[in-house]
């Protein structure tokens, strides 16, 4: 179908190009074949209509009113758009982000906020820590001195012995505290992550 405005096609308007396919006076051989191939159409583009119309002598043609008189236009839906691959991808990754971003608000009460910082991943958490170690070590130091001062009858080296002694356990002791810690921590984490995806599995179902 030709682009542009199309009309039905009446019997005034087939009478019309039936006639015109066979008046070898006046119309040329493109346009009586155009007038015989439309006259057997149920609708006509009016800009060829209107060509093979305006071809003919007044005498020979209809009035363009008469000849229109009953028809009405027709009009053709667009052909629907295809999408491309590439815009397939897009709405596939636009949706999976939607539902990342509902599965998130879904979880965001049971889940809690996920903290990628590694301990000591700054150089102050490293200088506060050092600090801390360095203070409980020197307290253990001073403990076990005091109390060897006290036990040995003020003996040098018993002291000295006891403030060693006294250090290393301060040392142990903030070593074991660190590993519980981590423990604790990396337990909770575990277990926020199992929640979060047993709620995921209990949502697709």
């Amino acid at each position: 179908m030709a682009d542009g405005l199309v009309i039905s096609s009446t019997d005034p308007i087939r009478s019309f190009l039936v006639a015109a396919s066979g008046d070898r006076d006046h119309l040329s051989d493109e346009l009586r074949i155009l007038a015989a191939s439309l006259s057997v159409l149920s609708s006509v583009p009016y800009k060829s209509l209107r060509s093979i119309w305006c071809a003919l002598p007044v005498s020979s043609r209809p009035s363009l009113r008469v000849l229109l008189d009953g028809s009405d236009f027709v009009f053709t839906s667009p052909k629907p758009r295809v999408k491309s691959e590439e815009l397939k991808a897009r709405l596939q990754k636009l949706a999976e982000l939607v539902e990342q971003r509902e599965y998130t608000e879904l979880v965001k009460d049971v889940v809690p906020k996920k903290d990628d910082t590694e301990p000591f991943s700054s150089y102050k958490d490293q200088i506060g820590f050092g600090l801390h170690v360095v203070l409980v070590m020197f307290t253990g130091y001073l403990v076990g001195y005091a109390t060897f001062r006290a036990l040995f009858n003020h003996n040098p080296i018993m002291n000295a012995a006891g403030g060693i002694l006294g250090l290393v356990g301060g040392m142990l002791l903030e070593t074991v505290l660190f590993i519980i810690r981590a423990s604790t921590k990396d337990m909770v984490k575990n277990n926020a992550t199992s929640s979060a995806s047993r709620l995921k599995i209990k949502k697709h179902q």
